[in-house]
């Protein structure tokens, strides 16, 4: 009798798996906001707290991020489960903010680690009518994890009276369940040498894949930069410029753009690729003018709207390049590929935010703001020109190549 589970329930599993990385990873925003009242600590701690977990993400993605291509998915993703319930154990005891910074450079390691091996895991673990769906899944995980953790977390500060426990003792659990889950499933890749040699810091592309991921550079930058606007500058934001600093309030500021980009990820994977990203970039494009617009008028509703469109077009891009580059790769590659693309991801998603805070006690808050939204906007418009020029290229090779299959 077989100790391993069925494709389809493997594939559920590990994609719930994954997207509980990126809940504990959305859970902080609000609490953060909470601590910042009760320890005292600046809107500068406040964003290193926050893409602490970013730079430790990216620190394993480049040393660890194609090892599961030599020593199998399974193994890495339960280093990753381990390691990620040692830091929500950090969490749950935390004393001060250092701890807290530790406990987010210990949960980026964890997820780092892992992201590049799930995301593999996913795309194999899926059955053959269900392949097209793995890689909106995939961005979906990562979405809509982030937004509902923010949100259930806000929920919790606003109406519990230890959200830290609650939040962190359940998310301990589930780490723990997780890594039961991720042990009954089955090994997904064959062991290949060089597993020493992979864990050298660099990112695997091949050279047939190059040319679209450097054309998605941008596309990522403003895309990964849309959300961490409000998972890591909402709450001073809220507190500073619109009065506000109600757990609630917080959480469903973060998580507005996360689960649109969620949703979107799904509605945008019926239709190409290419023009996924087109029409995500225009989304960000305008969600991020209407953001710009609210703050300006101080009206949260249009902040909101603006958080809507903006994920709605951030799930459109992820989504649509990850479908453009993973069917390029074959399976001992994917990994590594994967590295590639999460590395600039989350390169965006944290070092501009970790700027602005620094910057915000010189600039002032609203002036740091705009000056991130128009990078953004500005890297959507690039994004969005050189996107063009590719579907171009693709609509005029088509046509050679129906008439060379003919």
């Amino acid at each position: 009798m077989s100790r391993t589970m069925p494709p389809s329930p493997a594939f559920a599993g590990v994609a719930v798996v994954f997207a509980a990385f990126f809940f504990a990873a959305g859970a902080p925003t609000p609490l953060l906001a909470l601590r910042q009242q009760e320890w005292g600590f600046s809107a500068g701690m406040f964003t290193i707290a926050f893409s602490t977990y970013a730079l430790g993400l990216l620190v394993a993605l480049l040393v660890g991020g194609s090892l599961s291509d030599h020593v199998g998915r399974r193994p890495v993703l339960l280093t990753a489960l381990y390691v990620e319930l040692a830091s929500m154990v950090v969490f749950l005891v935390a004393p001060s903010i250092t701890w807290v910074v530790v406990a987010r450079a210990v949960q980026g390691l964890a997820t780092g680690l892992g992201t590049s091996a799930f995301s593999a895991a996913i795309a194999e673990h899926a059955p053959a009518h269900l392949k097209k769906l793995a890689g909106g899944l995939a961005g979906a995980s990562v979405a809509g994890g982030l937004g509902l953790g923010a949100l259930l977390t806000g929920a919790a500060v606003q109406f519990t009276s230890d959200p830290n426990t609650l939040v962190f003792g359940a998310l301990t659990v589930t780490m723990v369940l997780a890594i039961v889950l991720v042990t009954l499933t089955a090994e997904t890749a064959e062991r290949r040498p060089g597993a020493l040699r992979s864990l050298t810091p660099r990112i695997t592309l091949p050279i047939h894949v190059r040319g679209e991921f450097l054309a998605g550079i941008p596309v990522h930058v403003a895309g990964w930069m849309f959300p961490a606007l409000f998972l890591g500058l909402s709450p001073a934001l809220l507190r500073l410029h619109f009065g506000l600093q109600d757990g609630l309030v917080v959480g469903f500021t973060a998580f507005v753009g996360p689960f649109a980009a969620a949703l979107s990820g799904f509605a945008f994977a019926r239709h190409a690729a290419r023009r996924s990203t087109l029409v995500g970039l225009g989304l960000i494009l305008l969600g991020m003018a209407v953001v710009l617009a609210g703050v300006t008028a101080t009206w949260l509703p249009l902040v909101w709207l603006g958080a809507l469109l903006g994920g709605a077009g951030f799930g459109g891009t992820f989504g649509g390049q990850l479908r453009l580059i993973a069917p390029q790769v074959q399976a001992h590659q994917r990994a590594g590929v994967f590295a590639g693309v999460y590395t600039v991801a989350y390169l965006s998603f944290g070092v501009p935010v970790i700027v602005a805070g620094q910057l915000a006690p010189r600039w002032g808050l609203i002036p740091t703001v705009e000056s991130y939204a128009a990078a953004v906007i500005v890297l959507a418009v690039v994004g969005i020109g050189v996107q063009g020029l590719l579907a171009r290229r693709d609509a005029a090779a088509a046509p050679v190549v129906t008439a060379a299959t003919a």
